[in-house]
């Protein structure tokens, strides 16, 4: 068991409390026995100088002794007698003393030292509340879906300028950076992404005039419809890039959105891709109201149902089903296709990252459907995970939080 730093703290604080009381309390008795010893000696001392009947220093009595008088042996045993009993009762006030030190000492020392830990543990809370600003904060923007939307939070320690403090505040200055430079990046992504449309625009009006010139050769037609394939790549990259941007803003309109819906809007507008590859789109829509952006709900479903029937093979299939389940509305999408190793499917959220055999120009995506998956759905404050099936192919699971009433 691991005990906490307060713990540790109070345990400190108790433990050189209790070992100064107890050296406290050592020396007192010390001292107390040394001088209940001195005070003993000192009585039977007095006791023993005290003259004898018979002595010729005695005073004499007053009065002559009757014909009973004690015998010199006899006053000896008296005064051995007395002397014993003065020992005795020196050792019992001794050892009552002691006793009685020991025993109250010890149960004040127990109190005070109890009160001592208390009082510890109430400083030593005081004293590591800031700490606790501090990890909760981390806490907060680590364990975030999307930590890079949560970097607007400060601790914003006030009190005296101790290390606590200027720990508080490398911290903020820290987050402070990085929030600058998570905004930028995406103001980067969005603006160049504006910037690249219009060329695009521009080339493919151009080429498609080229194209139906009737002076066209054929070689230049062929030409213009690679260049057109080539053109529709970068675009729908600009606008993969664009959508990324969005998506990684958090969601501040939110409204509620049944997955079933969507699957069934999206699985018809795809009928006819699904038809060209040839593969079989199955979909089992039950209701899963959920809160969030409907367009980009529209477009998780989408990415995962294209994404799917583009990395499948001949006569394969797509699975797309949604529920609710343990309180959250779930979206399922299994696919055939190549078997995907296991180690390589955290890198396909990643944006640009494909699998190996899909990484030429001609490819069938621009890299960015998954990630843009993924940064939707931290968006809506859900999870997004994938396996690998052992006959191929993929099975991706969103899970969304449900709608409240």
């Amino acid at each position: 068991m691991r005990l906490s730093l307060r713990a540790r703290l109070t345990l400190t604080y108790g433990g050189l409390f209790l070992v100064a009381g107890v050296v406290l309390l050592g020396v007192t008795y010390a001292l107390f026995d040394q001088d209940l010893s001195r005070s003993g000696t000192k009585i039977v001392t007095a006791r023993l100088n005290q003259p004898s009947p018979g002595d010729p220093a005695a005073p004499t009595p007053a009065r002559t002794p009757p014909q009973g008088q004690r015998s010199l042996s006899e006053d000896a045993a008296l005064m051995s007698e007395a002397d014993r009993q003065a020992r005795k009762q020196r050792e019992e006030l001794h050892d009552a003393a002691v006793t009685s030190l020991i025993t109250q000492g010890s149960i004040a020392l127990g109190v005070v030292g109890g009160a001592a830990a208390a009082f510890g543990w109430l400083l030593a809370g005081r004293v590591l509340a800031p700490l606790h600003r501090v990890t909760e904060t981390a806490r907060r923007i680590a364990g975030s879906p999307a930590a890079d939307r949560v970097l607007h939070e400060r601790i914003a320690l006030e009190g005296p300028r101790d290390e606590v403090k200027e720990l508080a505040d490398t911290f903020d200055t820290m987050v402070e950076r990085l929030d600058r430079s998570f905004d930028g990046q995406r103001r980067f992504v969005a603006n160049a992404s504006h910037e690249l449309r219009t060329p695009l625009t521009l080339g493919r009006a151009l080429v498609e005039v080229a194209m139906h010139r009737e002076s066209a050769s054929p070689d230049v037609r062929q030409l213009g419809e690679t260049l057109l394939q080539i053109n529709s790549r970068h675009e729908r990259l600009i606008s993969g890039l664009l959508l990324l941007a969005r998506s990684e803003n958090e969601i501040t309109t939110r409204a509620p959105v049944d997955l079933a819906d969507i699957v069934g809007h999206v699985t018809a507008q795809t009928a006819a891709e699904a038809k060209d590859a040839g593969v079989t789109v199955e979909a089992d829509a039950a209701e899963a109201v959920t809160t969030g952006d409907a367009l980009l709900l529209e477009r998780v479903v989408q990415n995962l149902l294209e994404n799917g029937l583009r990395h499948n093979t001949e006569s394969g299939w797509v699975k797309v089903a949604c529920r609710t389940l343990d309180g959250h509305a779930v979206l399922e999408v299994s696919n055939s296709g190549p078997v995907v190793p296991p180690y390589e499917i955290p890198a396909l959220f990643e944006p640009f990252r494909r699998l190996d055999n899909d990484r030429v120009v001609t490819a069938k995506g621009a890299g960015l459907g998954l990630s843009i998956v993924q940064s939707i759905v931290r968006a809506h404050n859900g999870t997004v995970t994938a396996t690998s099936r052992k006959s191929g192919g993929l099975h991706i699971t969103v899970t969304l939080p449900l709608a409240r009433e």
